[in-house]
C-alpha cells in the first residue's frame, strides 16, 4: 500500500507538467506501474507511448499510402493493358474484314481484285493481289511482334506480379488466343499467296504456250506465202471470241462520198457473228462498221447512224456479202450471194466519211485501232474483202458471187501484202471460188 501511494505521489510530482504546461508541446501519458517498497522512488521510470500516437502511426500512415499508390498504378496498369488489348483486338477484326472481303472462302475473283482495291482498313494498298496479301502477313507479323513485347513487358513488371492471379489469368490467356489467331490468320495469307502464284504461274504459262504456237503457225505462213496461187488467194482465220485476234488493212480510206464494201465470210458463231470489220476515224470510232451483236440483226453503222441488213449468215458456209451507201439521202443496199436483200435511205445523209482512220478485221473499235470488245469479236473466216468508192451495179455484184469475174476494189483490193494479223489470226490458202459455191 506505501508502494503505491509512494507511485502517485512520484506521478504528480513528475508528470503533472506534461499534462497542464504548454499547449503548442507535444503531450505525453503515462501509465501508472506499482513498485515494490525497497524500490527506490526516485529512478523514473519510462513512459509507455499509447498506440495512435507517435512514430507508429505515421508508419502505419505511410504504409496506407504506398498500399494506395501501389493499388492506384496497378489498376493504371490494369487500364493500359486492356487498352492494348481492345486495340489490338479491333486491329485483329480489321485484318479478318480485309482478308474476308477479298472474296469467298478468302478467295480472290478476279473480278474483286480489279474493283475492290482502294482505300481499305490497312491504308492504300496496292492493286495486285500478292503485294495486299505481302502487306497484311507483314501487318499481322507486326501485331504479332507487338504481342510478345506486351507479353515480355508483362511479365518483367512488378505491377503485373502483383495484380490478382485470376486477372493475370485472365490477361495471358487473352493474349495467348489473340496470337494464335494472328498466326493462323498469317498462314492462311501465306498459303493463299502461294495459291495465288502457282494459279498466275499456270495461267501465264499455257497463254504463253497457246500464243507461241499461233505464232509459230504465222511464221510459217508467212515464210510459205508464196504458196499462194496468187496475191489474193488467201483467207484470214479468226478461231477463238478474243478481245486480241484482229487482221489489220494497211492502206487506209479517202474522204468517200459512196462505198461498196464485198466480202466472202463463214461463220457459225453464236449468238451473233460479231464485228466482221470496222472503220474508225479521229472522234468517231463507229464511221463504218458491219456487225452482228447477240440476238441483233446485222446492222450497219455509218458515222454511228445505224440500218439493221436482213441478213443470215451464220449457218457455217461461205456467203459472199456486199454494202452498198451513198451520202446522197444516206441510201443503202444489202446483198447476199449476189442477191438484193434489202436497201433503205437516212443513213448518215450528207455525211461523208472522214479520211485517214483504220480499218480493222474482226473486231470492233471503241477507240482508233484499240479497245476491242471479245463479246463483239468475229469468229470465222474472212476473205476478198475490198472496197470501191462508188456505187457498183447490181449485175456486177452478181458476177463477183458467181465467180465470173473477178473485180479488186479501186480504195482497197484483198492482196496478201495489205493484210497484217495479230494476236494468233492466221493467214490460210483459200478454197477455189467454186468451192465455195458448192458450200452454199
Amino acid at each position: 500500500m506505501l508502494a503505491l501511494l509512494a507511485g502517485i505521489l512520484y506521478l504528480l510530482a513528475s508528470g503533472g507538467s506534461g499534462v497542464s504546461g504548454n499547449q503548442g508541446a507535444p503531450v505525453s501519458r503515462f501509465v501508472c506501474t506499482s513498485i515494490p517498497v525497497d524500490a527506490n522512488p526516485s529512478c523514473p521510470l519510462p513512459p509507455v507511448p499509447v498506440q495512435g500516437f507517435g512514430s507508429p502511426e505515421e508508419e502505419l500512415r505511410a504504409t496506407v499510402m504506398q498500399l494506395r499508390e501501389t493499388i492506384l498504378q496497378q489498376k493504371e496498369t490494369i487500364g493500359n493493358q486492356k487498352e492494348a488489348i481492345r486495340e489490338l483486338t479491333n486491329k485483329l477484326s480489321r485484318c479478318e474484314s480485309v482478308a474476308e472481303s477479298s472474296g469467298p472462302e478468302g478467295k480472290h475473283s478476279p473480278g474483286s481484285w480489279r474493283k475492290g482495291y482502294g482505300k481499305d482498313t490497312m491504308g492504300d494498298l496496292p492493286r495486285d493481289p500478292g503485294q495486299v496479301i505481302d502487306q497484311l502477313s507483314r501487318t499481322m507479323q507486326t501485331l504479332k511482334d507487338r504481342l510478345e513485347n506486351l507479353e515480355h513487358q508483362l511479365r518483367n513488371n512488378a505491377s503485373y506480379a502483383a495484380l490478382p492471379q485470376d486477372l493475370r489469368e485472365m490477361l495471358q490467356k487473352r493474349l495467348v488466343e489473340i496470337e494464335h489467331q494472328l498466326l493462323t490468320k498469317v498462314a492462311e495469307l501465306e498459303n493463299e499467296k502461294s495459291s495465288l502464284h502457282n494459279e498466275s504461274a499456270a495461267h501465264r504459262h499455257q497463254t504463253e504456250t497457246a500464243l507461241n504456237a499461233l505464232l509459230e503457225r504465222v511464221s510459217e505462213l508467212e515464210k510459205g506465202s508464196s504458196a499462194f496461187k496468187s496475191p489474193d488467194d488467201f483467207k484470214v482465220s479468226l478461231p477463238l471470241r478474243t478481245n486480241y485476234l484482229y487482221g489489220r488493212i494497211k492502206k487506209s480510206l479517202p474522204e468517200l462520198y459512196a462505198f461498196t464494201i464485198c466480202m466472202w465470210l463463214k461463220s457459225s458463231a453464236s449468238p451473233g457473228i460479231g464485228t466482221p470489220f470496222s472503220y474508225a476515224v479521229a472522234g468517231q470510232s463507229n464511221e463504218i462498221v458491219l456487225i452482228e451483236w447477240g440476238s441483233n440483226p446485222i446492222e450497219l453503222l455509218v458515222n454511228d447512224k445505224v440500218a439493221q441488213l436482213p441478213l443470215s449468215i451464220g449457218d457455217g458456209k461461205w456467203h459472199h456479202i456486199c454494202v452498198t451507201w451513198t451520202t446522197r439521202d444516206g441510201l443503202w443496199e444489202a446483198y447476199q450471194d449476189g442477191e438484193k436483200q434489202g436497201s433503205g435511205d437516212n443513213l448518215a445523209p450528207w455525211h461523208p466519211v472522214k479520211p485517214g482512220g483504220i480499218l480493222i478485221l474482226g473486231q470492233e473499235q471503241d477507240s482508233v485501232g484499240g479497245r476491242f470488245d471479245a463479246t463483239q469479236a468475229f469468229v470465222g473466216e474472212i476473205s476478198q474483202f475490198n472496197i470501191w468508192d462508188r456505187i457498183l451495179k447490181a449485175e456486177d455484184i452478181m458476177k463477183i458471187a458467181n465467180c465470173s469475174t473477178n473485180m479488186p476494189g479501186n480504195i482497197v483490193p484483198w492482196v496478201e501484202n495489205n493484210v497484217d494479223v495479230f494476236g494468233g489470226a492466221t493467214k490460210w490458202p483459200l478454197e477455189t471460188c467454186e468451192e465455195r459455191l458448192l458450200d452454199l
